[in-house]
């Protein structure tokens, strides 16, 4: 029998000396940035996903990006070929580099903007251009030499390489450098008697601090503590510290004058598109970062094979992120489960025992669709998911007196909502609903809407208390949450692909307590 998982072979994208134009590290033409999450974030526990993800960065707003699913295979290949680049040590500990400069950089120019002194703005903004052209021309040099295999990179190189050999930007490096090393290398001495402050040009007068050195180095015997103080990088000058530099600038107009054109001149001196690198490229470092503990964990995170025209699903040990997050943090066991749909097979009608892992697992249906049209890693060994255009998710909620509906006819307002906007290229996690009603109208409906996202030839989930829904048609598949074998009462939180069996579960329940029909005669037995 054929494994549900084709064999991927990687990809060698052939080197070319020119790439095309580099526009962003997320995908050309990748969605908009979205600030509000789907609906369906928080049924499937995503919006607990996404928030711990992007915590580290409040300020480049990250959680937009996780918001926005890619329409199509390339552009989910283009992320995962990124993804699979940065994984290694020596790309991501340079690109780690780039942003931790440009972050120092950005601190500069807020330093720059508190600065009432003119020389003191002039110089954090001087300081800041450096850092940017250092940061260009060493993340370049870094990626020169290595061998990456995604578009994304390479273009992102090759843009780096046009920045740092372009006119401009080295007649600003060069002028910012020799603007550096005119201000390091003047010397004065100043006096303060009083209110009053003088400055003068050095003169060859003796530094008291070697003589000091010089006089007390006698003392030393063998290595000995340092008392040297580090002071920490402060803004704004007390106003003795602002005279010191005035007097400075006076005596040096010609540097300082350079200083001032220079600053004027570049007051907007970085390139969009590496400013949007360093925001975009935090979605990779970010999901990166979120799953290393989970895999230093043992649990497997796989680059799915994404399709948008075959239905054929196939996951191997897959899990709930939100809730595995929980149970690592609590040093508990992450079960994983298996599923796929093959042929016409379409919808997973998911059964079994209450608090048997029937809503982890739609979730985590949901959670694997989401993540593998971002082009992440997914929560799974292995993962052939399909590229939906629209997830829906339907699960149970606590009566709203705000829209004075009751509790079956908002379950019903919202599926039918679903049902309108849905196509057969989007996937519906549908869970516990109709509860509220009896037996007999919780079939019908359920039949209903089985009926009617059968039709659709969409792929969805829908876990039931309702055995009779899990053989529905062809098209659905039953699978069944299990038990301990040897204590009907303990889950085992894996679910098994095979027919309904609430009868059985009873049944094994009954036994355990002998009050089975068997038990109940001998119990009354004359």
């Amino acid at each position: 029998m054929d494994s549900p998982f084709d064999s991927r072979v990687g990809r060698e994208l052939a080197q070319t000396t020119s790439e095309p134009p580099f526009e962003s590290i997320l995908a050309q033409g990748a969605p908009a940035h979205m600030p509000e999450p789907p609906e369906c974030f928080h049924d499937l526990g995503l919006d607990q996903i996404i928030q711990a993800v992007v915590a580290p960065w409040p300020q480049f707003d990250l959680a937009g990006y996780f918001h926005a699913s890619l329409r199509t295979e390339d552009a989910v290949v283009y992320r995962q070929e990124v993804m699979r680049d940065l994984e290694r040590p020596e790309v991501i500990a340079s690109v780690r580099g780039f942003t931790r400069q440009m972050h120092e950089m950005r601190q500069h120019l807020q330093f720059a903007a508190k600065c009432h002194d003119v020389h003191e703005r002039n110089r954090w903004q001087l300081g800041s251009v450096l850092l940017y052209c250092e940061a260009v021309v060493a993340h370049w040099r870094e990626l020169a030499g290595l061998e990456l295999q995604s578009r994304g990179l390479r273009c992102w190189r090759a843009h780096l390489q046009a920045q740092a050999d372009s006119p401009a930007f080295v007649q600003r490096m060069s002028e910012a450098d020799r603007l550096r090393k005119d201000l390091a290398a003047i010397a004065y001495t100043y006096t303060i008697v009083g209110p009053n402050v003088t400055v003068r040009r050095y003169a060859g007068e003796p530094d008291y601090s070697i003589q000091i050195e010089q006089t007390f180095a006698k003392f030393r015997r063998g290595a000995v503590k340092s008392y040297l103080v580090k002071f920490p990088l402060t803004v704004g000058l007390n106003h003795i510290e602002s005279q010191v530099l005035d007097g400075v600038a006076q005596l040096n107009p010609e540097v300082f004058g350079a200083l001032s054109a220079f600053c004027a001149r570049h007051q907007n001196f970085t390139d969009p598109r590496i400013e949007r690198f360093d925001r975009e490229v935090h979605f990779y470092l970010g999901w990166l970062d979120f799953i290393t503990p989970f895999r230093a964990a043992g649990l497997a995170f796989s680059y799915p094979r994404v399709s948008a025209d075959a239905k054929e699903v196939a996951v191997r040990a897959g899990f709930d992120l939100a809730l595995a997050r929980r149970l690592l943090a609590q040093k508990q066991t992450v079960v994983c489960n298996d599923f796929n749909l093959q042929d016409g097979e379409r919808i997973i009608v998911v059964t079994g025992p209450n608090q048997g892992g029937k809503t982890t697992f739609a979730r985590m249906f949901g959670q694997l669709h989401w993540l593998a049209s971002l082009g992440c890693p997914v929560p799974a060994a292995q993962a052939r998911l399909f590229l939906f255009d629209r997830l829906f998710s339907h699960f149970e909620r606590e009566e709203d007196i705000g829209n004075l509906r009751g509790k079956l006819h908002d379950d019903l307002v919202r599926m039918r909502q679903i049902l309108a906007r849905a196509t057969p290229d989007s996937v519906v996690v549908v869970n516990e609903i109709f509860s509220s009603t009896t037996l007999q109208d919780a079939l019908f409906l359920g039949r209903e809407i089985l009926e009617r996202l059968s039709r659709l030839d969409l792929i969805a989930v829908c876990v039931t208390f309702l055995d009779e829904l899990a053989s529905f048609s062809p098209a659905v598949v039953s699978m069944v949450a299990g038990i301990d074998s040897r204590d009907p009462t303990v889950r085992s939180f894996e679910l098994a692909r095979r027919p309904a069996d609430g009868l059985a579960h009873a049944l094994a329940i009954a036994e355990k307590y002998r009050v089975t029909g068997a038990w109940l005669k001998e119990r009354i037995a004359p």
